[in-house]
């Protein structure tokens, strides 16, 4: 079964698995032959180049095991008979510990406090706090649920907001109303058709003065001239994981935008991760090659 894999420790958890030939793609080197024979392909953290065309010639791709939680690049050119499955469960842990520390950072002002360190400067001055906050996170999901634990402790109100509303978590069409209340907004929608842009200016304006926007999402879920123009008016404040565009362009204001704590798409890039990708695929494969039902297989848009 020939496969295509993102990296030699991927390689390393199928050898022992029989019948499981694996050729190393992570996007950066020359495509490896035999596309057209590609049965199972497990494609790098960081998407390849030309994806439609990459699918296009893989006629005998049979199942498409991302790393991610994202399967936007492949869902609209998977081939005919193909099964499309991402890592959910894989970045819950980083990313939910990101958001906490992202939130925490820019409600104590810890950039600032770091740029006086940097000058010798003592700047004591009060800060906001996370405890008696009100947290709304949109997109409860399982990285949504992952985060609400981790603020297990920290004296906070949680408010949930998914595309279906069901016990304890409000519909979307519920967002407008819940946005005023909320000190921390915190993204973590999938990118779809939907959620595009959906972070728009008057999406900004119903959030209460002094509230911070956490984006773990992706950047093209925010307007991103309309952010910053809130951040440069200094009402609102945000923290973001993801941009758009992406990687953020060298003199793009939002670098020198005030109030807003910029990371490069990393919160799911940790060691716990990467055990757990490597835990995921190992028993996907074994699944597929026993005909047995797979995980996270992705039937509709997400």
């Amino acid at each position: 079964m020939k496969t295509w894999v993102p990296s030699d420790s991927v390689a390393d958890v199928l050898s022992e698995l029989p019948g499981v030939e694996c050729a190393v793609y992570d996007g950066t080197s020359s495509m490896p032959d035999g596309v057209e024979e590609v049965e199972v392909w497990i494609p790098p953290l960081v998407t390849v180049p030309d994806v439609p065309g990459t699918l296009a010639r893989m006629s005998s791709l049979r199942l498409l095991q991302t790393v991610t939680a994202g399967v936007e690049p492949y869902r609209p050119h998977m081939p005919e008979g193909a099964v499309l499955c991402n890592a959910r469960g894989v970045h819950e842990a980083g990313t939910a510990e990101w958001a906490v520390g992202a939130m925490i950072a820019v409600l104590r002002e810890f950039p600032g406090f770091v740029d006086a360190q940097r000058r010798g400067e003592w700047t004591y001055h009060h800060t906001d706090v996370l405890a008696d906050s009100t947290v709304l996170i949109v997109g409860y999901g399982s990285i949504g649920a992952a985060l609400e634990r981790r603020l297990d402790g920290f004296e906070v109100e949680i408010v949930r907001v998914a595309r279906s509303a069901r016990e304890g978590v409000h519909g979307m069409d519920e967002l407008p109303a819940l946005l005023p209340e909320a000190d921390v907004v915190v993204l973590l929608v999938p990118a779809t058709a939907a959620t595009s842009g959906m972070v728009d200016a008057a999406f900004l304006a119903r959030m209460k003065d002094g509230a911070v926007l956490v984006n773990a999402a992706r950047g093209g879920v925010v307007d991103t001239d309309a952010l910053v123009a809130e951040l440069k008016d200094g009402r609102l404040r945000a923290a973001l994981d993801v941009t758009a565009p992406e990687p953020l362009p060298a003199g793009h204001p939002l670098w020198s935008a005030p109030g807003v704590l910029i990371t490069p798409h990393v919160a799911g890039s940790t060691p716990a991760s990467v055990r757990r990708t490597l835990r995921l695929v190992r028993a996907q494969v074994e699944r597929y090659l026993a005909g047995e039902p797979l995980e996270n297989v992705i039937t509709d848009s997400y």
